[in-house]
């Protein structure tokens, strides 16, 4: 029933069974405890009074006076619980005895064993009373059973504690919660409207400043991208309607001209054919260019929706207070929804490139790719969607550390549409388990196993053909047939290989295969000969008063530099030199010392901290300032390269006026700091 209901309403009810389920332990272990404690308090105050009757009354036992004895007896009506006493001689014999007034003087004929026990609802105790290691007779004492009165008690209280941390509770959430549902709400209702009327003119509101609006500027983007093919094809159908016209006053001039001149019955009739054929090629292609929308339209659900459900996923959890999560996880969590939040939008942007796929005119941007890393987002993706039906979703502990030449984009479109087939296929509480091995020289061969119910061999002969669904058009699961399609056509743009194996009844395995980023070359013994790597970014403009500034930035990622590069190219009173490890950052520094180093963390070989620590090391670089320029953002992250020496900490994405702030801030340190040396000297 829990899956029926809104999110507001699962908000709710999760919390108000989180507070229950927490008061019933918290109060109940509470009970418990103070009623045992109380149930051998009265048991200990029964047994020293039973001792101290014992004391007062061994005399009149002794001399056999039951008057003393009674007298004795009688002091314990300053005991309201204690309901009845007795004493028993040495033969058990009853001696003397107290009752409580409203009591029956009702006593057991004879003493029975040492010890405790219940009479009725009465507490009851045994004791024997011994005088200098004698035994001289027994004592009974009767006491009220105190112990159901204060259950009682218990019971009432934590009802009315109960109620009322429900209903705070209750309250709370609900004064609460719209924040974090009303944004979700709003989309889902924009996208069941959309998706019931075909009307892509209607945009989401963006009612917050966080990670739901960009996810709303994402999804308007992508309606309006496909508001603007809806409309290309619909112009294309109402060309194809206007030549159909003109074809049909054709045919229509034809059989004019036909009954005006017989004779030219024959020539006239093979016109008006060719133009029928005409027509129906034109009918065709309409036909074709509907079916192409509807393809395109599903297969952009079909690659967004993955994307998607980690953003949804990971907003659940933040919103939910049955998952309790520390600062850190809510940070890694909010990264986690932006990070998918801008892998959907440029999927909507390059949506439009996979009709270059057919044309073999994709433009790939290859590079070398850590599968680590690509691994890591895939699986924060796939998991939420797993998890729903149960499925076990395992990745590889080896082969993480090596790097593909692939394009990033499409690598991750391709290993998530294999991921999400497996789980959409599986049974449920199946599992999906991703495999690496070694194909061949620079190969490597990526598997994802499921276990599904497996394909037929005929199903698997046809199964990379467009728009073949296997039978499953009529199934629960949504899909287009082309997905596997632009998938085999995207890897082999890539350079590789995917294959599949398949057992009815069992599962399935896809592979794909791709090339390995072959290592780097080890750096040249002389800097001046050998830093061709590590070239200027370009010829920058001298300052009035002198040469520009030499920088000198260590990074590995083509892609990073570039974009450092052409930030300096924009300071003409800036020189950059860039080297693509710490050992050729190394010997640059040396051989050509720069004014400032930016500097990546995550280097190959060396990390960026040990780079800083041989330039501190060094006389020569050691009061050359240093900035880190990393993807790692956390503030123990940055708190630690501050700690290890960094001048400056910024991180990516990089923000141009904070580089250029930080740039700036150093160098008029260092300026400061030579006016000051000069000065003393």
């Amino acid at each position: 029933m829990l899956r029926r209901r809104s999110i507001r309403e699962k908000l709710v009810t999760i919390v108000m069974s989180t507070t229950l389920a927490a008061l019933v332990v918290s109060v109940g272990t509470v009970v418990a405890y103070d009623l045992r404690s109380y149930q051998r308090a009265l048991q200990n105050d029964m047994a020293t009074q039973a001792e101290l009757v014992g004391h007062m009354t061994s005399a009149a036992l002794a001399f056999d006076d039951p008057r003393l004895a009674r007298e004795n007896l009688a002091l314990l009506r300053t005991r309201p619980s204690l309901r009845a006493a007795a004493l028993y001689d040495e033969q058990g014999s009853l001696f003397a005895w107290y009752v409580a007034p409203g009591e029956r003087a009702v006593f057991p004929p004879a003493p029975r064993k040492e010890g405790r026990g219940k009479e009725g609802g009465d507490l009851v105790l045994y004791t024997p009373i011994r005088e200098h290691g004698e035994v001289l007779g027994t004592v009974y004492l009767r006491s009220e059973n105190l112990l159901v009165e204060r259950m009682r008690d218990y019971l009432l209280i934590a009802a009315l504690v109960t109620l009322l941390a429900l209903l705070t509770a209750w309250l709370l959430v609900r004064r609460l919660g719209h924040t974090i549902t009303t944004p979700i709400d709003a989309i889902t209702s924009i996208a069941r409207e959309v998706v019931a009327t075909r009307d892509y003119s209607r945009r989401a509101p963006r009612i917050s400043e966080d990670e739901a609006a960009d996810l709303v500027d994402s999804f308007n983007a992508m309606l309006a991208e496909i508001e603007l093919r809806t409309r290309a094809l619909e112009s294309s159908n109402r060309e194809i309607a206007r030549e159909a016209q003109e074809r049909a006053r054709a045919r229509q001039e034809v059989m004019r001209l036909n009954e005006e001149l017989e004779g030219r019955v024959h020539e006239r009739t093979m016109q008006l054919e060719l133009a029928n054929s005409e027509l129906e090629l034109a009918i065709e292609e309409a036909r074709a260019a509907n079916q192409a929308k509807s393809a395109f339209l599903s297969a952009m659900s079909h690659e967004l929706r993955t994307p998607l459900n980690a953003i949804l996923g990971f907003a659940q959890i933040l919103s939910s207070n049955a998952m309790p999560t520390t600062p850190e996880q809510k940070l890694e969590f909010s990264n986690h929804i932006l990070k998918s939040g801008r892998h959907l939008l440029t999927l909507i942007n390059e949506i439009l490139d996979l009709a270059k796929v057919e044309a073999g005119a994709l433009t790939l941007s290859m590079e070398a790719v850590g599968l680590g890393e690509m691994l890591a987002e895939c699986r924060t993706m796939i998991e939420p969607l797993a998890s729903k039906r149960g499925i076990r979703v395992l990745f590889p502990d080896g082969c993480l550390d090596v790097q593909l030449r692939a394009d990033r984009t499409r690598l991750k479109q391709v290993l998530l549409n294999l991921l999400s087939n497996a789980v959409k296929y599986n049974r449920d509480g199946g599992a999906v388990v991703l495999d690496c091995l070694e194909a061949g020289p620079q190969r490597l061969r990526l598997s994802v196993r499921d276990t599904g119910m497996g394909l037929e061999p005929g199903q698997v002969a046809a199964l990379f053909q467009p728009f073949n669904r296997l039978g499953q058009e009529g199934g629960t699961q949504e899909g287009t047939g082309i997905g596997l399609v632009v998938t085999r056509r995207l890897v082999e743009l890539m350079g590789g290989e995917i294959g599949v194996t398949s057992s009815p009844g069992v599962g399935s395995v896809f592979w794909i295969e791709l090339g390995l980023q072959p290592a780097a070359a080890p750096a040249p013994a002389q800097p001046e000969e050998g830093l061709q790597r590590g070239a200027e970014a370009g010829a920058a403009v001298p300052q009035a008063d002198g040469a520009p500034h030499l920088l000198l930035y260590i990074e590995d990622n083509p892609a990073n530099l570039k974009l450092v590069q052409e930030i300096v190219r924009f300071r003409p009173d800036l020189r950059l030199l860039s080297a693509p490890d710490g050992h050729v950052g190394l010997s640059l520094a040396r051989s050509q010392p720069p004014e400032v180093i930016l500097m990546d963390l995550n280097l190959p070989g060396m990390s960026g901290f040990e780079v800083l620590a041989q330039l501190r090391r060094d006389p020569a670089t050691r009061a050359i300032p240093a900035i880190a320029l990393t993807a790692n953002a956390m503030p123990h992250d940055v708190e630690r390269g501050l700690a290890a020496g960094f001048d400056r900490y910024l991180t990516k994405p990089i923000e141009i006026g904070k580089f250029n702030e930080a740039i700036d801030g150093v160098l008029a340190q260092r300026r400061a700091r030579i006016d000051v040396t000069r000065t003393v000297s």
